[in-house]
């Protein structure tokens, strides 16, 4: 449980100076100059119209003098006021970004609060991935923000290490039932609308953050030490029964063999829509009505969001070229719940997978596979090899000492390839490099490993 780590985690900025630097891959989005330690946004939304307006206070701690400061905002949304401190100042909003100009510079090691008001209809952000961010459904709105959409519905510093405590209050109509990371502290309804409060004392990256809305119904399947929720239409209910039937099962197995669930409670919720793919946030997963069909042909998707809670959501990414720490780990959790659940074993779908790679080669390296490759399945597929991989040479026994001792450590916080490659040289004595040379940083697929 989130107290096993220490409160302190949850509040402390996980940037240095040293450290923030803006992403490669994506150079457009995150500021430099200061560090978030906490976002608290009051945001009305009307179905609709599809129209959105709120003030987002972003509390901040400043690394450096600065003369103006940057926050990455769409420019779908119309900025109406913006302070610093309590003192209103001047801003410039283009492309995608807000640049704020304080009264007077702001010295290094100041506190810095930033107040901006806004509004406007949001609308999914171009990326190189699709379109990300806040996106209209036939009867309600979901956050589909992965890896740059967060700037499509609040000010941000949009950058996946910039990790922060979140407040999310958002008023809406009140047919409709409004979820967002963390825990539902108060709710109140007043003139056929209906205030939801939650609170996310674990930091969480941006483009974790969202707000999922539909009329919806929500439904405990075990209330425990983890609480395990599902939100749905009502004419999926029945579906939901059996497509996530064996979900609380499953936070059982990934608690044994990766440690503790990360957060208080976690949500599984389903649209009226049917979605490509289901979509991943702190706390909570999306899935599409297609993905609740009434049969357990899409359980391995249920594994996989499942997984990111710990591989993902807790221990993030510092840059998105180690996006293999996310789907690679979420991969194979879905081997790991196969063999757990009488299914095919984590060895024959390494099998299974690594004929398909050696059928489609590609000619750029897991630990760097470049921003247009980051999301293809070959990453997912191997970066699960890779942990298969790891776990022959070494065993059983130390392979998930290993992968707990990996959420234990990083809990909350960010990482990249180096730090993991470091921490599984301390659970064995033979050198890994072999393993780590053949399938991170070199692109012609090894052979199976044995």
């Amino acid at each position: 449980m989130p107290g096993k780590f220490g409160k302190t985690a949850w509040h402390s900025p996980t940037l240095s100076a040293a450290s923030h630097e803006l992403d490669p891959y994506l150079p457009g989005n995150g500021n430099l100059g200061y560090r978030v330690t906490r976002y608290d946004l009051a945001l009305d939304y009307r179905v609709n119209s599809n129209r959105l307006s709120g003030t987002a206070t972003v509390t901040a701690t400043s690394y450096e003098q600065l003369r103006r400061v940057g926050l990455d905002l769409a420019s779908s949304m119309r900025v109406d006021k913006v302070t610093v401190n309590g003192q209103r100042v001047r801003f410039a909003h283009r492309l995608g970004k807000l640049s704020i100009t304080p009264a007077a510079p702001i010295p290094t090691g100041s506190a810095i609060t930033m107040e901006v008001r806004y509004s406007g209809t949001p609308r999914p952000v171009r990326s190189p991935w699709g379109s990300v961010g806040w996106e209209e459904l036939e009867n309600g709105s979901l956050c589909a923000n992965q890896p740059n959409g967060a700037p499509s519905w609040f000010p941000c510093d949009d950058h996946p290490e910039a990790k922060a405590p979140f407040r999310i209050e958002i008023t809406t109509d009140s047919p409709y039932y409004a979820l967002a990371n963390g825990r539902l502290v108060s709710k109140r309804r007043r003139a056929g609308q209906t205030t939801w409060v939650y609170e996310q004392p674990e930091p969480m990256s941006t483009y974790l953050a969202a707000i999922q809305i539909g009329q919806y119904e929500r439904r405990t399947m075990v209330d425990g030490p983890v609480p395990v929720h599902g939100l749905m239409p009502p004419a999926l209910e029945k579906n939901f029964e059996a497509s996530f039937a064996r979900q609380p099962q499953m936070v059982a197995a990934f608690t044994e063999m990766f440690g503790p669930y990360p957060f208080r409670e976690y949500t599984s919720l389903v649209t009226e829509d049917a979605l490509e793919i289901p979509l991943e946030s702190q706390g909570f997963s999306t899935f599409g009505a297609n993905h609740c069909d009434g049969t357990l042909n899409h359980e391995r998707l249920v594994a996989h969001e499942l997984a990111h809670q710990w591989f993902g959501n807790s221990v993030t990414v510092a840059r998105w070229q180690d996006i293999w720490l996310h789907e690679g780990f979420a991969c194979y959790a879905e081997w790991l719940w196969s063999q757990h659940s009488g299914g095919k074993t984590a060895d024959e779908w390494a099998h299974h997978y690594y004929a398909k790679l050696a059928a489609e080669p590609v000619a750029v390296t897991l630990a760097d596979p470049g921003p247009k490759q980051m999301f293809d399945d070959w990453v997912y597929k191997r970066g699960a090899i890779t942990l298969h991989a790891l776990r022959l040479r070494i065993g059983d026994g130390e392979f998930f000492a290993l992968i707990r001792r990996w959420t234990e450590k990083y809990a909350y916080r960010c990482v990249t390839t180096e730090d993991f490659i470091a921490l599984a040289s301390t659970f064995t004595t033979t050198s890994l490099n072999d393993i780590w040379q053949d399938w991170l940083f070199t692109a012609k697929l090894p052979a199976f490993p044995t």
